[in-house]
């Protein structure tokens, strides 16, 4: 019996896909728990379709990304922090310190997550700091950390 995939089934396949399982596990299991429908023509084209739309939805978020990449080379943002001591900083610059900083600078909201920051910035001066946009697009900006 050939069904569609609604969603991931170990060893079966990935969400959409078309396979053939015997009729008592289509019957039994795959249809009660709605992991799969039966392969009609109707769903079959329902399918081909989601996944056209799916793969332009794709298609689009790289796009916007590598938009995104092009301008954020251009930024630069300033961090000013509290010295203390032997011109040591009184703590330390993390991914939540520059996402904060963005929007604030640049009105540019960004996910902490996305800023992959090896180490937290604890002395003064310009760092470069990669940012990982897109599974496929990254991009670098320059970060600035000033005594307040």
């Amino acid at each position: 019996m050939k069904v569609i995939l609604q969603q991931e089934v170990k060893k079966l396949g990935k969400k959409g896909d078309i396979i053939e399982v015997s009729e008592g596990y289509a019957r039994n299991y795959l249809l009660p728990q709605k992991l799969a429908v039966m392969a009609t023509a109707n769903n079959v084209n329902n399918a081909n379709l989601q996944k056209v739309a799916e793969e332009r939805k794709k298609e689009r978020a790289l796009d916007e990304a590598k938009l995104l990449a092009a301008q954020m080379t251009k930024i630069t943002v300033s961090i000013p922090v509290k010295m203390g001591e032997g011109g040591r900083l009184f703590g330390s610059v993390t991914a939540k310190d520059i996402a904060e900083a963005l929007v604030k600078e640049h009105k540019l909201e960004l996910d902490k997550r996305k800023i992959e920051l090896k180490d937290a910035l604890k002395s003064l001066g310009t760092f470069t700091v990669p940012i990982k946009l897109h599974p496929e697009v990254s991009t670098q900006i320059q970060v600035t950390l000033k005594a307040e």
